[in-house]
């Protein structure tokens, strides 16, 4: 019982609050000149933080890094990551196959799934599967146009 009221509350919470992302970051050290961060993400308040560790201390996985703001807000910003890819496939992806999210953010989780997908296929290493990988991006979150894809450096 316990457990089924954890698991619903961990799903509302990353309908409400999370965040399934992919970015290129440019990086010199890579073969391309691009390296792609998949990445599950919940961020909070310092009032808030308690809900962080209820997500590390279930998934038994990723990070909680501390966003020092120094703008108009009171509080600093934390957030729970889970970057590595063998972590998203063993934790985070069959949590959420099991626990439907309900909100559009499903959708981006079934993209999340198929690019992870192709990154385990290794296809992100070639120019072609990440121009692929790119375009789902852009369906992904604010539908933002890719910055890889704008880039002069991808050969089109």
């Amino acid at each position: 019982q316990e457990r089924l009221r954890i698991e619903s509350w961990i799903t509302g919470f990353t309908d409400g609050e999370g965040c399934f992302s992919v970015s290129f970051i440019k990086n010199k050290t890579s073969k391309s000149g691009w390296q792609i961060f998949p990445e599950f993400v919940i961020t909070q308040g310092a009032k808030s933080f308690s809900a962080l560790e209820i997500f590390k201390n279930y998934f038994q996985c990723g990070k909680i890094y501390v966003n020092k703001r120094y703008d108009n807000h009171n509080e600093y910003l934390y957030r729970y990551c889970v970057r590595s890819i063998s972590e998203l496939q063993t934790n985070i992806i069959p949590f959420f196959q099991s626990h439907r999210l309900k909100t559009y953010k499903h959708n981006d989780f079934i993209l999340f799934v198929k690019i992870l997908d192709l990154m385990s296929k290794g296809k992100h290493l070639s120019q072609d599967g990440a121009i692929k990988i790119a375009k789902i991006v852009e369906k992904m979150n604010r539908k933002k146009a890719s910055q890889f894809l704008k880039s002069s450096e991808t050969k089109r």
